[in-house]
């Protein structure tokens, strides 16, 4: 593969601060966390006009997950035998290569180089890697479609 990403072109932006201090499958719908822009590298109007928008989407590095806990092929979703055994990037496991998470969250205020948010799957302490108002338009295109194991996975996680 040609493709490489030159060194330090990935930094962390902010931190996670969250009342969750350990690794959880479920229940994130309430959770509240604040995202707080590294002040060395961003000035406050870096979050201009992001209290307009309802949601946002973080990119975070799940730094908690060790090297030997990587998958890279395929197993049961928490390692649950009555759901298929299906690979890495069909499910939305935390050890996943890269380590890269990804949730749309609720803003409930900005404030100075804080983001405060509702829902979002890290937990305290997580680098954060981007943010992105969430708009309809990234939204899918057509109906979304998902096995019968997804929805039970899924039940209780929001």
């Amino acid at each position: 593969m040609d493709s490489t990403i030159p060194n330090g072109a990935i930094e962390p932006i902010g931190v996670v601060s969250s009342p969750r201090k350990k690794r959880r499958d479920d229940e994130w719908g309430t959770v509240e966390s604040t995202i707080t822009l590294d002040a060395e590298q961003f000035d406050p109007v870096a979050l201009n006009g992001l209290s307009t928008f309802s949601h946002a989407e973080v990119i975070f590095f799940m730094d908690r997950v060790r090297e030997e806990e990587i998958e890279w092929k395929a197993r049961h979703p928490r390692n649950n035998s009555d759901w298929p055994s299906v690979g890495i990037f069909a499910q939305r496991a935390k050890s996943r290569p890269n380590r890269i998470g990804l949730s749309r969250c609720q803003i409930t205020s900005v404030d100075g180089l804080t983001v405060s948010i509702t829902g979002l799957d890290a937990i305290d302490g997580t680098p954060i890697l981007g943010l992105k108002p969430y708009m309809n338009e990234f939204g899918p295109n057509g109906p979304v479609r998902q096995p019968a194991w997804a929805d039970e996975l899924m039940a209780n996680y929001y």
